[in-house]
This record gives C-alpha cells, sequence and structure tokens, in this order.
C-alpha cells in the first residue's frame, strides 16, 4: 500500500500569510513554508507558527500600514 504522502511534491518557499482576526486583518510576508506543488497547500514548521501567533499578538511593529476596502458578495 503506498502513502499519498509518498507521491507529494513540497517545495521550500517563502509565502505571504493572512488572517482575519477579531475584525482585523494581518499579512504576514516572507514566512517560510512547504508548499505542496500539486495543491497549493501551505505547511509551518512548529516554531514558525509560534512567530507568527507572537507577531500577531503585537510583539512586533509592522513594517508598513495598508488601508483595504472589504465588500459583501452577495
Amino acid at each position: 500500500m503506498t502513502s499519498q504522502f509518498a507521491t507529494e511534491k513540497l517545495i521550500e518557499q517563502n509565502v505571504t500569510y493572512t488572517l482575519l482576526k477579531d475584525d482585523r486583518f494581518f499579512i504576514i510576508e516572507n514566512v517560510p513554508a512547504r508548499v505542496n506543488l500539486e495543491t497549493g497547500e501551505q505547511f509551518f514548521a512548529p516554531q514558525t507558527v509560534e512567530q507568527l501567533w507572537q507577531i500577531i499578538a503585537g510583539e512586533r511593529q509592522p513594517g508598513r500600514m495598508i488601508q483595504t476596502p472589504v465588500y459583501e458578495f452577495a
């Protein structure tokens, strides 16, 4: 029996991580991840996830701020 993971093609690359939390939109650029070439799914190391949550918790000042419109689909 062959594992589905045996055929996955993962590459290391920097990605942009986004999160909507408490009506605030967070964008974190250049986050190291393993990315599935076929599905685009992103996998993060535990220490990377910890750093992401520290950034979101406000332990660092943002490098820049952007303003973005929000639309309703319907």
